[in-house]
């Protein structure tokens, strides 16, 4: 770890997290209708597994816990936008929290660095830690059975946008040999994101059916973007 965030990092409590915690949970119940997906739920499960997958690789788990606890509020800001899209209001939630501004520079650069669609082979530990647990949660086999169609409502988009977005996004990481960077997250869950990247694969395929198309439209799922 570099010197400069060694110091950053030490200036991290447990009462700051705690703090933070309290402020990020206040916002995700004050703004539950508008985060059915990326609600306090997504949250919690992304910073217990991150800070698992921190005390594996050598991680600073406090910056990994108070990066997964404001990695997702961009969508407060934006629908369907990238991470960058949340940087004031996470720097304003880490500052309030009583985070050195130091250290909210550097866990807002860890957002940056693990979102799933712009990183690549070598990123920091700490990004590394919160990439996984993340992802982990994209690829849960109840994912797409019980929190897609709140994805699809949260961010205002198609069936067949999502099953792009995730092919699009995802492959290229899968393929490359990166999907999860701890060797042990790998061993346990590759089988379960392979299995959710040839499911998306197969949704993204049918909704060009137009049979399929109609039966979409006869359940009220709105899928009439033939571009693709």
């Amino acid at each position: 770890m570099h010197a400069q965030n060694i110091v950053a990092a030490r200036a991290l409590s447990e009462t700051i997290i705690t703090t933070l915690e309290k402020n990020v949970h206040k916002l995700c119940l004050r703004y539950a209708e508008r985060l059915p997906f990326h609600g306090w739920h997504h949250v919690c499960f992304v910073r217990a597994k991150a800070a698992d997958f921190a005390r594996l690789n050598g991680a600073n788990v406090h910056v990994v816990e108070a990066s997964a606890l404001v990695h997702d509020v961009n969508y407060l800001i934006r629908r369907n936008s990238p991470a960058a899209a949340g940087r004031d209001l996470r720097l304003d939630l880490l500052l309030e929290s009583g985070v050195p501004s130091e250290t909210a520079e550097w866990i807002d650069r860890i957002v940056d660095e693990a979102e799933m669609a712009t990183r690549g082979p070598d990123i920091s530990l700490e990004a590394q830690a919160l990439s996984d647990a993340d992802t982990l949660f994209k690829a849960l086999p109840i994912t797409p059975v019980m929190l897609a169609h709140r994805y699809l409502a949260e961010n205002d988009i198609t069936l067949r946008e999502l099953a792009n977005k995730i092919v699009g996004e995802q492959r290229g990481v899968h393929d490359g040999g990166y999907y999860f960077y701890n060797p042990a997250a790998a061993e346990t869950y590759s089988r379960w994101a392979l299995a959710n990247l040839e499911l998306w694969q197969c949704i993204r395929e049918a909704v060009d059916d137009p049979a399929v198309e109609d039966l979409l439209d006869a359940i009220g799922v709105q899928e009439l973007d033939s571009t693709g």
